[in-house]
């Protein structure tokens, strides 16, 4: 499939979401972010003890809509939001981060209860399931720095553990091309605009949807049963 079709398509993405609209067209099919999903093995690493019964996790890859449908999904997770990281405040709009000249990247705020779910467990879906951590600037049909991977870690235990894991997948072979996830300081998330907020929840027959992003959520409850609920966390009408 040519690049200039995925830029299309994407353009198209930003528009129709712009104007809340749903189209009634039947959409061709399109090279899939979730085209090799896989089982892999958990963290090596083990988190920092805490005594936190929250945490935040910060991760970017691809739209967004479908990166907080799925992790709506996880057990131990209260609340994912879609944003943008990487850039200014100033920038971390819809319009100018769609541009690909902000620094931002489209991502997603996941707060999770660490005695559920571990940050590492957060990472392994995130690489099993959530993208394809080898796609460099794009996810799918999304072409550009938006679109990338990246782990925006909050403290030194964060970086340590994203390190570390994506060493040990490397190690492994796990991929059949190097990772190219980037791991970044968070200098701050901003939630999206709030017709972004459970998108995919809200749409569910989106062709967008439908074709790049349900299969991640498929994937997830075959592949990792044990962090699968099937009653997604929704942001709702508290959106920012």
């Amino acid at each position: 499939m040519s690049g200039n079709l995925r830029v299309n398509w994407s353009s198209l993405r930003k528009a129709a979401a712009a104007m809340l609209l749903l189209p009634l067209f039947a959409m061709p099919s399109l090279a899939r972010a979730d085209e090799a999903p896989r089982a892999l093995p958990a963290p090596a690493m083990a988190e920092p003890a805490s005594a936190a019964t929250v945490e935040t996790a910060v991760l970017a890859g691809g739209c967004f809509w479908g990166m907080q449908g799925l992790y709506q999904h996880v057990k131990g997770v209260s609340k994912v939001l879609a944003g943008y990281a990487g850039g200014d405040q100033s920038t971390a709009n819809y319009e100018e981060v769609s541009s690909g000249s902000t620094g931002h990247a489209e991502s997603v705020q996941i707060t999770f209860d660490p005695a559920v779910i571990s940050y590492g467990e957060i990472l392994r879906i995130y690489f099993s399931v959530a993208h394809d951590p080898t796609e460099l600037n794009r996810q799918g049909p999304d072409d550009g720095t938006q679109y990338r991977s990246a782990i925006f870690y909050a403290d030194l235990g964060q970086q340590q553990v994203a390190l570390a894991y994506i060493a040990q997948l490397e190690q492994a072979k796990a991929f059949d091309a190097p990772i190219v996830t980037r791991v970044d300081p968070l200098k701050g998330f901003y939630p999206a605009e709030a017709y972004h907020q459970d998108f995919l929840v809200n749409h569910p027959d989106y062709p967008y949807i439908v074709f790049n992003d349900l299969p991640k959520i498929d994937n997830l409850k075959r592949l990792l049963p044990e962090d699968y609920r099937e009653n997604a966390v929704t942001v709702g009408a508290a959106t920012p």
